[in-house]
């Protein structure tokens, strides 16, 4: 795949650029996009010398004609993920060449897209509420852009505590509205309870009820019982001290405090892709 990191390095021209070998390019031109009567055509560019201009040595032919056909809707160039993912679904046997125009009128462009350039993360969660917070914050950056030059995409991992309500199942907090007693409210706890909730739900049950039996089904998602990460993953805790990267069945992921704001969410994936695309790096450095 070829998609250039920054549309700066994408240069458009209305001539014929056979005709412009010799003569200046601008310093940052890496690609060239001749916007013909006749057709576009993309070309790598192999430019030499200093300063705001520099002299163009030699076109590199990458689509041309045919292989390449313009997006009709403006989109943000910034959405790298986007961008592919539209690319990859014009692309055939013919096509293999997407020509973007951003919001801004900047051009790009994406030569055979690959989607296994996309890394895709887990958001493991805990419903109810519906949607749950974290999924729902990340769904509004992602609308927004502001993840959009990561590479990255998404898809929901959900705990669905409803499959242990009950008469006996005691849940942390009302707020969930599940069918059962609650921690924080309900004073009326019966033996051989049932009690959902993580290791401070664990601790305060015995501190509130010490004489109690019970049967403890700890839904914190980073103990894995409820579910196992498959792919890098994020998540959260109520426990602010286990915040950070963690490794779980192999896989790395992040997690974040329970209350987590959308600027600490946003650094927290930052952190978990440069992690990520380190150990890539790495690993190709070995090969």
């Amino acid at each position: 795949m070829i998609f250039p990191a920054d549309y700066k390095s994408v240069g458009v021209t209305r001539t014929d650029p056979a005709k412009r070998t010799g003569g200046p390019v601008y310093f940052s031109t890496e690609y060239l996009i001749a916007d013909l009567t006749s057709g576009c055509s993309i070309y790598k560019v192999k430019s030499q010398g200093e300063g705001l201009l520099k002299e163009l040595v030699s076109l590199e032919l990458i689509a041309k004609g045919e292989q390449i056909k313009k997006f009709k809707e403006k989109l943000d160039s910034h959405d790298r993920t986007r961008l592919i993912e539209s690319a990859a679904g014009l692309c055939n046997g013919t096509v293999n060449t997407v020509i973007f125009e951003g919001l801004d009128r900047h051009i790009t462009f994406v030569h055979e897209p690959s989607l296994h350039e996309v890394m895709e993360i887990e958001i493991i969660d805990i419903i109810p509420p519906e949607p749950p917070w974290l999924v729902s914050a990340i769904e509004r950056l992602v609308k927004s852009g502001i993840l959009g030059e990561l590479n990255i995409r998404f898809t929901k991992r959900l705990i669905d505590l409803r499959q242990f309500e009950g008469e006996k199942s005691v849940f942390p907090c009302y707020a969930s509205e599940l069918k059962g007693k609650y921690l924080d409210t309900d004073i009326d706890i019966e033996d051989n309870s049932e009690l959902v909730g993580c290791d401070i739900s664990k601790q305060i049950f015995e501190l509130r009820f010490p004489d109690l039996t019970y049967r403890h089904i700890n839904m914190c998602p980073l103990k894995a019982e409820l579910y196992m990460p498959e792919k890098p993953f994020l998540t959260r805790c109520c426990q602010s001290k286990k915040s950070g990267m963690i490794n779980l069945n192999g896989i790395d992921g992040i997690v974040v405090h329970w209350g987590a704001s959308e600027y600490d969410i946003v650094d927290a994936i930052r952190m978990l892709v440069k992690v990520l695309k380190g150990i890539k790096e790495n690993n190709k450095i070995r090969i």
